[in-house]
């Protein structure tokens, strides 16, 4: 398998590179401390294609491979992981569900808002009881004429204040077994009966919003149910798959992040008379971030290389999810032992990585769920 970079892959790694450090490194802090989402931020990555990486060019999208995709988003999540779930959620998950299982109609009503930044896309699965387990959901949709009636309260919402249209799944048929009776819709921002809670108070990734949606008898179109009704699950597992692969270039570019902020400081700090990148245990350390780093790499890039031959990645993708998550999580550990009491503090980036790192082994999937998937591929 040729995994070397494309003339265009390097320019758009360069470009998302060049974008993190003006746009976001400068403010990742001030965001951080005051968990805010810059919206005007997001806008301006529409500008450049990278609100619509996954979406083909004649609905106003970049037609990107996933490679391409996932090197934007590593260099991204060198700098704000925070943002990285955002716009991974947003092509992943949101915008690239409508690509996929779309009406026409859908496509062209949504994606080329979606793909320019004007939109911004969230993604509506879990709920307080249904978090591993999916199929448990409990919010009900009930068709009545030309509409579905909705009740229910969805968790964890991703963009849950600053979205514009979210992919959400519901149970249309309590008469089937679980993952049977359920169903995907697109559900605007503007639907009657849609109300928002509060931003939860996180540990990391603070300058993302995560919220719950709460419907309340909502009442959306028929004409935006997603795919057939009654597949819905199979078209969230779906997309889980792809979703895996961008939380695994967030571990990626996060435990690159802590490596290289790591490296740096370890040239630069004395003790003992010399730099301590010449003491034997900090070399040890960096030995050990960047050959992980370099695992974690082909891991992915080779889930990538086989999405974009339509080959099934459900394996891979996991594979590379639960490596690079817990590959983050080393590699901001050993940053901040490295950078000693100075990674204890808000000035030095690594402690935000240390915080923003612990979500990637939760979230699309606990690492245990995803050594379920793997051992569960296996042993078909």
């Amino acid at each position: 398998m040729n995994l070397d970079l494309t003339d265009e892959q390097q320019q758009i790694r360069a470009v998302a590179r060049e974008f993190a450090q003006r746009e976001l490194a400068p403010q990742a802090l001030e965001w951080d401390e005051a968990a805010h989402f810059p919206r005007d931020v997001f806008n301006r990555m529409g500008a450049l294609g990278f609100a619509g990486m996954l979406t083909p060019e004649e609905y106003g999208g970049a037609g990107a491979d996933t490679l391409s995709y996932i090197l934007m988003l590593e260099e991204i999540n060198k700098v704000l992981p925070a943002m990285g779930t955002v716009v991974s959620v947003h092509n992943s998950l949101a915008s690239y569900a409508i690509v996929r299982w779309g009406t026409p109609a859908q496509r062209q009503e949504f994606l080329p808002r979606l793909a320019s930044g004007e939109w911004l896309g969230g993604y509506a699965l879990s709920e307080a009881h249904a978090g591993s387990d999916p199929a448990s959901m409990r919010t009900l949709a009930v068709r009545v004429g030309d509409e579905y009636r909705i009740t229910g309260t969805k968790t964890w919402i991703t963009s849950g204040q600053s979205g514009d249209v979210f992919i959400l799944f519901a149970v249309t048929d309590r008469q089937v077994k679980p993952a049977r009776g359920i169903s995907a819709f697109i559900l605007p921002k503007n639907t009657p009966g849609l109300s928002v809670g509060p931003k939860e108070r996180k540990m990391g990734i603070r300058a993302s919003e995560t919220t719950q949606l709460i419907l309340e008898d909502a009442r959306l179109p028929a004409r935006l149910l997603l795919g057939p009704e009654g597949e819905g699950f199979k078209l969230a597992m779906s997309l889980l798959d792809g979703g895996r692969i961008g939380i695994a270039a967030q571990g990626l570019g996060i435990a690159e992040g802590a490596y290289e902020a790591a490296a740096a400081y370890a040239l630069q700090r004395e003790q003992f008379g010399k730099p301590i990148a010449e003491h034997q245990a900090i070399q040890f350390m960096l030995a050990d971030m960047a050959t992980g780093i370099a695992a974690g790499q082909l891991l992915l890039y080779r889930a990538a290389v086989r999405k974009d031959r339509q080959e099934r990645v459900t394996s891979e993708a996991a594979m590379a999810k639960l490596f690079c998550s817990e590959l983050a999580m080393r590699c901001a550990h050993d940053a901040v032992q490295i950078h000693g009491g100075y990674g204890y503090v808000k000035e030095y980036p690594v402690e935000r990585m240390f915080r923003d790192a612990k979500i990637t082994e939760i979230y699309e999937g606990t690492s245990q769920v995803q050594r379920m998937v793997i051992a569960g591929q296996l042993l078909k």
